[in-house]
Parts: C-alpha cells; structure tokens; sequence
C-alpha cells in the first residue's frame, strides 16, 4: 500500500511512499526529451518534456512509480486493488494502458490545466506490461503548484476528482476517503477544551491532545486520514532543506514498519522507499528503508536531449555518519 502527499512552500513538492512485501529493483530513472515512448495504440512519442521518476525499468521501457516532468507537472500511481477496472479499445478515445498513463501524461502537459483536457479523451486499456508484470490495479494523484486530481477507472467509467488536501492512499474510491474527514472535524493542532459536560472540571494532562481520536493503524483510510491531518497542519521554513526536511515528516507519519503488518508465508509489507520532488528544480530525493539518509538526483545535471535512459540504482545501506 502507498500514499502521496504534496506541500507548497516558496516551491511545490511532491512525493509518496511506496509500501510493499518486495521491491521491483526500483530506481531513480531519467527519460531525457527525445526518448521514444511506445504506446500499444496511440503510436510513438518521440519528442517530449523529460521526466524524473522512479521507476522498474523493463525492457529498456521506464514503468513509474510516479515522476515529475521539467514542467513541474507530477504523477504518482497507487494501488485500487478490487476498485479498479479497466476497458477494452474505444474508438474516438485516446486508449492508453495503465503501465503508459505516467509517461503519456507528463510527456505532452505543462500543466494540471493541460493534462485534465488530456483526462477528458482517456480511455484505460485492459492491456499488461507482460506476461512476466500483471497489470496493476491503480489510481493515480496528477499535481503541480496551482492543485492536484484524483483519476480512478472504475466500474463506472473514468473519473476524475478535485483533490483539496494533496494527499493519496489506496482504497475505499477517494470520494468516500473525502466523506471520511468529516468524522475527524473535530481534531485540532491545539490544545482542547472541555465540551464533555460543563459540570466536570476535566484538564488537559499533555500536550498534543487536540489530535486525541487520530487513527493510528496502517489501513489505507486511516492513513488518509492521518497524512492529511499532519500535511494540512504542517509549518516549515521555506528554504529548499527546510521544505524538504518537513515533507519527510509528513510521509513518516505512516511510514510502515516491518513486523507491523503481517502478509502470507512470513512475509511483511515495509516502506520500501520515500520520494519527496521538487517540482520546480527537477531534484528528486529519496530515502529507502534501510537508509535514512536522504539522496538526491537533479535532473538538469543530466543531458536532457539525449535518446536513451539514465538510471540510478537506489542506495540502499544505511548511512551512519559518526560524530567522534
């Protein structure tokens, strides 16, 4: 299970956890501009606006995680495992499979504005990677600096939603996610005040108790929850470390320990790996689970007019800096 989550400060960041019993072998992939994007039935993008992202790279073919075009324009795809339903080929529709949406998207928009009028054409194939990757089931948080979306093929066709709090889980369908909020208005960053009953003389004991009632499990919709009480809420400083230091914050607060969520055959579902972009200078940093330390890979140090791929490996061992 995942969430993303996006924060505004003088830049806009976006970013997400990626939550899973194993890895992919996922890594920081950079698609310059005039790397050919293949698309099952919509021809070949050979010029577009680079992309930085994570991503299993397959066949020499970029499958993201999610990913920030040059633009500022950012997409992250999160499970909708049993929500999720896609079509077969509709005549007068762009019909992209779930796997090319990234791509498709942030290789042609600027903007979210440009990409909704992209979301209005777009028909989801039932179409898979391979035979070797099953087609995931997903819905995906497209964003950049003036707003974000929720996109979700279902049963009922392709909708798109406005997202006023920037923030993604996985299930129920993100308009119930929404209603849910409502059970929690009564949540504060504050300290609370005795509404119980006006004849008790109750105090509060410690501080942070205006939050008391915040779901604190893993499921998908109290992390909703929780990540955008905490996002909602958040103040930071506005310099580059600042923005990001607090990002991680954000994301950390339902950060999947392993242990805490036990799967088939001893297996545990973990954060494998935390992003947080900035979307406006092209760095993407990361942390994975066994290394805290943050990384960072930057775009534009990178040749952007190149055909081909540029990949890096995800560190992974932890970085203990020692002190004496």
């Amino acid at each position: 299970m995942c969430t993303a989550a996006t924060y505004q400060t003088k830049d806009f960041y976006f970013g997400r956890t990626l939550d899973y019993d194993f890895s992919y072998g996922d890594e920081v992939t950079i698609t310059p501009r005039n790397y050919p994007f293949y698309f099952r039935e919509e021809g070949t993008l050979y010029n577009h606006y680079a992309i930085i992202g994570m991503a299993h790279v397959a066949d020499d073919y970029p499958l993201y995680y999610d990913a920030v075009n040059e633009k500022g324009l950012s997409i992250a795809g999160l499970n909708f495992v049993g929500n999720a339903e896609y079509k077969e080929k509709e005549d007068g529709k762009d019909n992209i499979t779930p796997y090319e949406f990234i791509p498709w998207i942030l290789g042609r928009c600027a903007s979210l504005e440009e990409a909704e009028k992209l979301l209005d054409q777009i028909n989801f194939l039932n179409l898979a990677f391979s035979k070797e990757l099953p087609l995931a089931q997903l819905h995906w948080i497209v964003a950049d600096k003036t707003g974000a979306v929720t996109v979700e093929a279902t049963k009922s066709g392709v909708h798109v939603y406005d997202n006023p709090v920037g923030i993604l889980t996985n299930n129920p369908v993100f308009e119930e996610q929404m209603f849910c909020l409502n059970n929690y208005m009564a949540l504060s960053c504050k300290e609370p005040q005795n509404n119980f009953c006006s004849k008790l003389k109750l105090q509060t004991y410690s501080r942070g108790m205006g939050a008391m009632g915040l779901p604190g499990d893993l499921s998908s919709q109290s992390r909703f929850v929780r990540a955008a009480f905490v996002k909602m809420n958040s103040v930071s400083g506005d310099t580059e470390a600042e923005s990001i230091s607090q990002f991680f914050h954000i994301l950390n607060s339902v950060d999947q320990p392993r242990g805490c969520c036990e799967l088939e055959n001893g297996k545990y579902e973990v954060t494998l790996f935390t992003s947080c972009c900035n979307t406006q200078k092209g760095i993407y940093y990361y942390t994975t689970y066994d290394n805290h330390q943050i990384t960072a890979v930057d775009m534009h140090r990178e040749g952007l007019d190149s055909p081909c791929l540029v990949r890096y490996p995800l560190i992974r061992g932890e970085q203990i800096r020692l002190q004496n």
